[in-house]
């Protein structure tokens, strides 16, 4: 339901500002894939294709193929030009060993079976090929969910947990952890932002005058 249409994905998107260390963890994935210099690249969870707009302005002769499951998000990467297939990451329709990096951005901790979902992962990465993968911490949003009677989001894929995650399935993991601002302009911008994934939070959150700002944590782990 949250995915079906990309507005609410959009909403969440539009608030965050860089952090103290002047750094976006879009920026820190996109230089990753593009440091690589991939032949092929397969992309699981692509939501608007913001992401793969930005790799493949970088590498236009990369073969990059943007999925996601919500045949919504899957259009609205095509609209930007992105060659695209509605994809379960699951049960990835491909050949073993057939690309050269995978790119899951903010979406592992949404696949109902993580180690099944990384298995297919390792399966179409060729040898030495590797995972780009960007999450959340627990302390992601932390304190505005505090605010609006909510608890920190602890998922089966964060900061905290996906590098143990990633070490079952992979040789080698590292990782870049970076702290980002999450602005609103007013209450009613961080109302549309909890409405798009809790409409009840949203309800709870205390009205507050003028601007606010609260922390984000998001880590950029690579896996070969």
């Amino acid at each position: 339901q949250q995915y079906a249409e990309p507005d609410r994905l959009r909403a969440r998107m539009g608030v965050w500002r860089d952090g103290p260390q002047g750094i976006s963890p879009l920026d820190v994935a996109r230089d990753a894939v593009v440091r690589l210099a991939p032949a092929r690249v397969i992309e699981i969870g692509c939501g608007t294709g913001e992401l793969a707009a930005q790799i493949t302005a970088r590498l236009p002769h990369c073969d990059y193929l943007a999925t996601d499951r919500s045949p919504g998000m899957v259009a609205a990467s095509a609209a930007r030009g992105l060659r695209t297939a509605i994809v379960d990451a699951g049960a990835m329709p491909f050949e073993d060993a057939s690309a050269d990096v995978v790119v899951a951005a903010w979406m592992l901790y949404h696949v109902p079976d993580l180690d099944l979902a990384l298995r297919e992962v390792r399966r179409v990465l060729r040898p030495g090929g590797v995972l780009v993968a960007v999450t959340n911490g627990d302390r992601h949003l932390a304190d505005l969910l505090r605010e609006a009677g909510g608890a920190p989001l602890l998922t089966q894929f964060s900061s905290e947990n996906g590098e143990q995650t990633l070490g079952r399935h992979f040789t080698t993991v590292v990782r870049e952890d970076i702290e980002t601002r999450a602005y609103f302009e007013d209450h009613s911008v961080a109302v549309a932002c909890l409405a798009s994934f809790d409409p009840d939070l949203a309800a709870s959150l205390a009205r507050f005058d003028g601007a606010r700002e609260y922390a984000g944590h998001t880590t950029v782990f690579q896996a070969w």
